[in-house]
């Protein structure tokens, strides 16, 4: 573990934005630091980037074997909703698109400009926009617990209207798709 400061400013945005671009690694994950993500999944991600050559891994709590414990009922109604949707109608594939939870080949993070102005979208961002390039996505079952300490800084109202850019711009490039067919 290394200690990189927030050159991009205050927030989990860019937070997570400085530590995808300092990455040196073939392969970046994003994880939780309160936990809610179970570090082994890690491992199981690597060894499935590894065998399928892929260049997102995805931990999907709505797969069959992922699972989610706690969290609002709204916000797990909508999360659940947009990855199953984008799944069944736009053609990502992953059920979770969602979660931040995502494993990244360096390659795909340096040719993505990332856009997200706040929030978590920025794992919606880049699956869609990685899938869109012809990146190969993939993902394996995670389990998803809420924090027991603190408070979750998610604001659903404030970021909604940015998911739903990334989530529009998922069913543009899949009616693109089919145009081009």
């Amino acid at each position: 573990v290394n200690f990189v400061k927030n050159s991009y400013g205050k927030g989990a945005l860019n937070a997570i934005k400085t530590g995808l671009h300092s990455a040196k690694a073939e392969y970046v994950v994003v994880t939780m630091a309160d936990l809610s993500d179970p570090p082994s999944v890690i491992n199981t991600m690597f060894a499935r980037a590894e065998s399928s050559k892929a260049d997102v891994i995805c931990g999907s709590r709505y797969m069959t074997g992922g699972s989610q414990a706690g969290g609002g009922v709204l916000k797990s109604f909508l999360s659940r909703t947009a990855g199953l949707t984008l799944h069944w109608f736009a053609r990502i594939p992953t059920h979770d698109s969602t979660n931040s939870f995502k494993l990244y080949r360096k390659r795909v993070i340096d040719s993505i400009p990332i856009e997200s102005q706040g929030g978590f979208e920025l794992g919606l961002e880049l699956v869609v926009k990685a899938y869109g390039l012809g990146y190969k996505v993939e993902e394996v079952p995670t389990s998803w617990t809420d924090r027991s300490g603190g408070q979750s800084r998610f604001k659903l109202i404030e970021w909604l209207p940015s998911y739903l850019k990334w989530y529009f711009l998922a069913y543009r490039l899949a009616f693109g798709r089919l145009i081009s067919v």
